[in-house]
């Protein structure tokens, strides 16, 4: 479950940015665009160049979707892993801390870049 009440998210997955749910459309303001996605089994978590939405979804059928919204503009700073060399299931993550004191972390399975996720991150926080 994607829920940023709780501390960590684990085992994301990349996804392309196609697969999106398409209510975080209606979320999107101008200009900004969806950078990066993830998956956990029926969740996801959205990077875009203004923040990092959650999709948590609910229940049985899964018709009930909570949607949280983190902007860059809160992040006082952030720390990624990379992963270790020769792992058979690489993983890497990424600590977000806000100016509230949360702290959010994501762990991400298989083949991610997550170098190249802290340096849009960088952008985004240092403009």
């Amino acid at each position: 479950m994607i829920n940023f009440n709780k501390n960590s998210v684990f085992n994301l997955k990349p996804i392309n940015v196609n697969e999106v749910r398409e209510e975080v459309n209606g979320l999107l303001i101008g200009g900004e665009e969806i950078i990066a996605a993830f998956k956990t089994v029926r969740d996801q978590l959205v990077f875009t160049n203004e923040r990092v939405i959650s999709i948590d979804v609910q229940g049985l059928t899964g018709k009930r979707k909570s949607f949280s919204s983190m902007p860059y503009s809160k992040v006082q700073f952030f720390e990624i892993q990379t992963p270790g060399f020769a792992e058979f299931i690489p993983d890497s993550e990424l600590s977000l801390t806000f100016s509230s004191g949360y702290v959010a972390t994501f762990e991400f399975k298989g083949n991610v870049n997550i170098g190249e996720i802290g340096r849009k991150i960088s952008e985004y926080v240092l403009k």
